[in-house]
């Protein structure tokens, strides 16, 4: 186990919840932190919470090691973007194209904003549940451009960054089973019932997945990631 603490950028959502639990088991002390960007599903500040509160209530490993929560708020962000995650648009993804809850840099913000925060606290571990194997096409979730930033950052503040991203190079359906090689089926139950991932905030249809729309195509990896996993072979 490593000594030091990390901070892991937590959506509420399923990869990053996943990253909370990988952090948990390798590092002595985690915090977390949230943006309030201004986005138009409210359902993920809300679900982040019900995560470490149940992280804290069923596991009392990773208890000892959670610290504290933080959410920083720039929703100023938000309010100058025009996206499905900030206006009332449709989520659209056509072939060729990025879809259209594509906000742009959002995760660069997100990184900087973490590293700005860290540096007066001597924390240089950065997680987050970034992946370029099974993902929308966002250009701020490839490793090339994570690692870009973290030499930015680094010799921004001279200070020895380092972007983690545990999920980079596999899919939802490894992102399930990583889920259940850390924390069993109680990890996974934890997972259904509290994390969100649906773009239109939907928690009233719930799946075997989880609760949403089943239509967004944050639903459909999820989904498809889910189904994919527990046919496999154990």
């Amino acid at each position: 186990m490593q000594t030091t603490t990390a901070l892991v950028l937590l959506s509420g959502g399923l990869d990053s919840t996943v990253c909370l639990a990988w952090a948990l088991e390798r590092y002595q002390t985690v915090e977390t932190v949230g943006f309030d960007y201004g986005q138009r599903n409210r359902i993920e500040l809300a679900a982040r919470k019900k995560v470490r509160a149940k992280i804290k209530e069923r596991f009392a490993s990773w208890r000892r090691r959670l610290g504290p929560d933080h959410v920083m708020d720039i929703a100023g962000f938000g309010r100058m973007i025009d996206t499905a995650l900030t206006r009332d648009r449709a989520v659209v993804a056509e072939p060729g194209q990025l879809p259209t809850t594509f906000v742009p840099g959002r995760n660069l913000l997100f990184f900087t904003c973490a590293a700005a925060f860290a540096y007066p606290r001597n924390i240089t571990t950065l997680i987050g549940g970034m992946c370029e194997t099974d993902y929308s096409g966002y250009p701020d979730c490839r490793y090339g451009t994570l690692q870009a930033l973290q030499k930015a950052l680094s010799l921004g503040m001279e200070k020895e960054f380092r972007i983690e991203t545990p999920l980079m190079w596999i899919d939802k359906a490894d992102t399930f089973k990583l889920a259940q090689d850390l924390g069993g089926e109680a990890f996974i139950e934890l997972i259904v019932e509290e994390t969100h991932s649906c773009y239109l905030a939907v928690r009233s249809e719930r799946h075997d997945w989880g609760y949403g729309c089943n239509r967004c195509p944050a639903c459909e990896l999820r989904r498809k990631g889910w189904e994919a996993w527990r046919s496999a072979p154990s």
